[in-house]
């Protein structure tokens, strides 16, 4: 997946993985950090440790772009969906966190096939062993 406008993107911490670990390797037309450059090394390095504890590890384009296609009735704005998709929420109290005026724009129903949604389409195996 490419960041289309680098500076006015939200990514998910799928792509930033995707993007930081590109830039660790030098591919997709990314520069490997230099000597003079340790603090971007630096974070890229602490970033991807990071996000490589995390769900995003288990994602692909696939599953994503899925993910996103079966959300689209629930006319989340592009912030909300982002935000359901990085966080996994597991409780209707999440929904209502993430998602902006929920009691006015959906429905105890529309929330619980949100719910069944992100776990048919974003749970991993070992989500659901832990």
């Amino acid at each position: 997946m490419e960041v289309v406008e680098k500076t006015h993107a939200l990514l998910s911490n799928h792509e930033v993985l995707s993007h930081l670990r590109d830039i660790q390797n030098g591919t997709n037309d990314q520069r490997k950090p230099g000597r003079n450059q340790q603090n971007l090394a630096t974070v890229c390095y602490s970033t991807v440790k990071f996000l490589e504890q995390t769900p995003a590890v288990s994602q692909s384009v696939e599953i994503i772009e899925n993910f996103m296609q079966k959300i689209e009735p629930f006319n989340l704005t592009k912030a909300e969906k982002l935000q359901i998709l990085n966080l996994r929420p597991t409780t209707q109290v999440e929904i209502q966190l993430l998602v902006e005026e929920c009691e006015e724009r959906l429905s105890e129903d529309d929330i619980e096939k949100l719910l069944q949604i992100v776990q048919t389409c974003l749970t991993t195996n070992d989500q659901e062993s832990s």
